[in-house]
């Protein structure tokens, strides 16, 4: 079984603003499933298709298995079953030897920005950029999942 160990933070906007980035990669992804017990999700960015299914939190951590698919048929998914969607940008930064993932939301989802880091274990140690502030790990609000049903914006 494949397993997701996730930690989540709130970004700082206007140190975020100082930050050298790379190119960032627009997703777009929606959810053919969403229960607190599971989702499957379908995901295109610019290049690929992906396939998600994930199981409920247990802290940081759940189940989660991941298919690339072609990204034509990701698109159909998304087209033809999405229950809910949202877009946003993710930026991939590395920072003291760890790859944290950057998302900043677009649509309703406007002006939230999230960085998330995978981690090998609950307990593994990790350096913060300056720019991750507040740790939002389990808090339910901040799934992309229910971000795609209630969106930033309605809150």
């Amino acid at each position: 079984m494949g397993l997701e160990i996730e930690r989540k933070f709130l970004v700082n906007h206007v140190k975020w603003a100082t930050v050298e980035k790379p190119n960032a990669e627009f997703y777009r992804q929606g959810y053919l499933l969403t229960d607190p017990n599971k989702t499957i999700r379908v995901r295109a960015t610019d290049t690929k298709g992906f396939m998600t299914i994930k199981g409920k939190s247990e802290g940081a951590t759940r189940a989660e298995f991941e298919y690339e698919i072609p990204k034509e048929e990701a698109i159909q998914l998304l087209d033809m079953f999405a229950v809910s969607d949202l877009t946003k940008y993710r930026y991939k930064i590395l920072f003291a030897e760890k790859l944290w993932e950057v998302d900043v939301f677009l649509g309703e989802n406007e002006g939230l920005i999230v960085a998330e880091i995978e981690l090998s274990s609950e307990d593994e140690l990790f350096e913060l950029p300056d720019w991750a502030a507040e740790e939002v790990t389990g808090e339910k609000k901040y799934y992309n999942s229910n971000l795609s049903t209630l969106p930033f914006s309605k809150w």
